[in-house]
C-alpha cells in the first residue's frame, strides 16, 4: 500500500474513533444535522465533545505522524532564540501588563524586606 493510501486509511481509523467518542449529548437528529439547544447555540461535538485526555492523545498522534512523513518543523536553537526575543519584545511593550509585573514584585520584595526588618529589630532588642 502506498503512504497516501495507509495516511488515508489512518485518517478513516480516527474518524470511526472520534464518532465512537461522540458524546451522546450533542442533540444530533436522526438525519446527522444538529438541532440548536434552548439557549440557540451548538452543542459540543467533534474534538469539543471530547474528554481532553482523548485530545491530546489524538493531537500526539497527529505531531508523530508528520515528524515520521519529514513534514513536521524542528526548532534549532537559533529558532528558538529569535522566536522568544520577538516575543519578549511584544510582551514588553503592552505598558499596563509590564508596570503590574513590576509592581508584583515591588510587593513581593517589600514584604520580604519588612519582615527582615521586624526580624532584626526583635533580634537586637532580645539581646
Amino acid at each position: 500500500m502506498s503512504l497516501a493510501g495507509q495516511i488515508e486509511n489512518q485518517n478513516s481509523e480516527r474518524q470511526e474513533e472520534m464518532n465512537r467518542d461522540f458524546d451522546g449529548t450533542n442533540n444530533q437528529q436522526q438525519d446527522g444535522s444538529q438541532s440548536r439547544s434552548n439557549n440557540g447555540r451548538r452543542s459540543n461535538r467533534g474534538f469539543a465533545a471530547m474528554s481532553a485526555e482523548r485530545q491530546k492523545q489524538i493531537a500526539s498522534e497527529g505531531g508523530r505522524a508528520a515528524h515520521k512523513l519529514g513534514v513536521a518543523h524542528e526548532w534549532n536553537s537559533e529558532e528558538a532564540r529569535k522566536a522568544g526575543k520577538k516575543g519578549g519584545q511584544i510582551v514588553s511593550q503592552n505598558r499596563e501588563h509590564m508596570s503590574e509585573i513590576g509592581r508584583r514584585g515591588g510587593q513581593s520584595s517589600g514584604g520580604r524586606r519588612s519582615k527582615q526588618q521586624r526580624n532584626n529589630t526583635e533580634n537586637t532588642s532580645e539581646e
